[in-house]
């Protein structure tokens, strides 16, 4: 498969070259370039299968470049490279099969790679065709890696300290952004049952009592124990109630 690096430092594009030259076949190196429009003239000779691309880039940044990119038939799949990993939101927002953060690790790269020969030419495109729409993912790091969750399986936010919590189906995480940025972006999908907590209302099932007799959050598939604040109670119960769920915590 051809690659496009894309990135506007020599020395970067010098590594990423050298990572592909170890890994070798079926992937080969096609051309380096240095800025947006570039990667565009390039991308439209539909000779390209994969870009490699910057995110900060001169001319046209590799937000904007991905989102032309996906106009192209065949539109070749993306990987974003930065050294920023405050953008890696806004990359799984741009459909980008993954997300790479400087220095890249041959490791890690042969990963995305690996990740992009998985799936066929047909599902390649048919990623990098999406149209723009509100993600339905957050992104947190972990051990050193940034790890993308789908709000799907996320089971409740929870504010510690200066984090939020994330208890999701694989385990937890811990996420910088507060509880009302949260809530706003997946408003109507969460609900506040506490000033410190948001509950995914797929799997909110009943209310039940903690061992001190505080009324909780019962959640399909989840053991945690969620206190409901007294202002809140009776919010939750008439969620409750309107779906025919069971509301007696007594």
């Amino acid at each position: 498969m051809r690659i496009l690096i894309a990135d506007d430092e020599p020395l970067a594009r010098e590594r990423l070259g050298r990572l592909l030259q170890e890994i070798g076949p079926p992937w080969r190196l096609a051309a380096e370039v240095a800025d947006g429009p570039a990667v565009l003239r390039r991308c439209a000779q539909g000779d390209i299968d994969l870009v490699l691309l910057d995110i900060r880039m001169p001319g046209l940044d590799g937000m904007q470049v991905a989102a032309q990119l996906r106009q192209l038939q065949p539109a070749p799949v993306v990987i974003f490279t930065t050294a920023y990993p405050e953008r890696a939101l806004d990359a799984f927002e741009r459909q980008a099969l993954d997300y790479l953060l400087k220095p890249i690790r041959r490791e890690r790269l042969q990963q995305a790679l690996d990740r992009a020969q998985a799936l066929s030419r047909v599902q390649l495109r048919s990623l990098q065709q999406v149209k723009d729409r509100p993600t339905d993912a957050i992104c947190v790091r972990l051990r050193g890696e940034l790890l993308r969750i789908e709000i799907d399986d996320v089971y409740f936010f929870r504010a510690e300290d200066k984090y939020v919590l994330v208890r999701h189906r694989d385990g937890e995480a811990l996420l910088e952004d507060s509880l009302k940025t949260l809530e706003q972006r997946f408003g109507g999908r969460f609900l506040r049952i506490h000033r410190n907590a948001l509950v995914n209302l797929s799997y909110l099932i009943g209310l039940k009592k903690d061992p001190a007799g505080y009324p909780c959050a019962a959640l399909k598939g989840c053991d945690a124990c969620l206190e409901i604040s007294r202002r809140l109670l009776p919010q939750v119960r008439d969620w409750l109630r309107g779906r025919g769920q069971m509301t007696d915590d007594k």
